[in-house]
């Protein structure tokens, strides 16, 4: 999946095309890029677009635009190399200015596909993480050596509650809860409660 928002540019026969890439793990935030793109390059002749919202080549959740372009020659283009890219959760809006020249129905399917295509190659791209969140209890006497380790195993603490013991809820990746329960376990010897919750948390 994008790890950013990325975009390049191109000129083909004075008309300028323009794509921006960017991550979209539901429908709804792909359209929200569209919509952001298409607002931002509100004076262009076009913002054609197509999302893959899934894992890559997923054709479960898929939708794409010529916005005015003939049909045919921009959205589907674009969808095809979005599904064949190896890469899922993305949507990508190409922007074109017209130049004055006709490039035809072929030569606007090789802007459009070639502009994901050439913007694909430049992606940055991040790995999906599965997380677990999970309830961590123990003494007050651990507190600080066990927030000290928390960093080296990627924990976010969610919340924390001061009673009898201290209560802390936790999310880290689901890669290293084997790792960082035996620390804690270790650090407390072997005083500590520890809940999991499932299941994992994609992110």
């Amino acid at each position: 999946m994008p790890a950013a928002q990325h975009r390049t540019e191109e000129e083909i026969r004075r008309s300028r095309f323009i794509t921006t890439l960017a991550h979209a793990p539901t429908v709804e935030e792909a359209r929200a890029v569209i919509a952001t793109v298409s607002r931002e390059f509100g004076d262009a002749s076009h913002n054609c677009w197509a999302y893959v919202v899934g894992p890559p080549g997923s054709t479960s959740q898929v939708g794409m635009s010529d916005d005015g372009e003939p049909h045919g020659t921009a959205g589907r283009p674009m969808l095809t190399v979005l599904l064949h890219s190896g890469v899922g959760e993305i949507v990508a809006v190409v922007t074109r200015y017209f130049g004055g020249t006709l490039l035809g129905k072929g030569g606007l399917v090789k802007a459009y596909s070639g502009g994901v295509q050439y913007a694909l190659e430049t992606l940055p791209l991040g790995e999906r993480v599965e997380k677990v969140t999970c309830t961590v209890v123990i003494d007050y006497a651990s507190i600080t050596l066990f927030q000290r380790m928390l960093p080296d195993y990627e924990v976010e603490i969610l919340d924390e509650v001061y009673a009898a013991d201290v209560s802390y809820r936790l999310e880290l990746p689901a890669a290293g809860l084997d790792a960082f329960s035996e620390a804690v376990v270790s650090l407390t010897n072997g005083q500590a409660l520890i809940g999991v919750d499932y299941p994992p948390i994609a992110s």
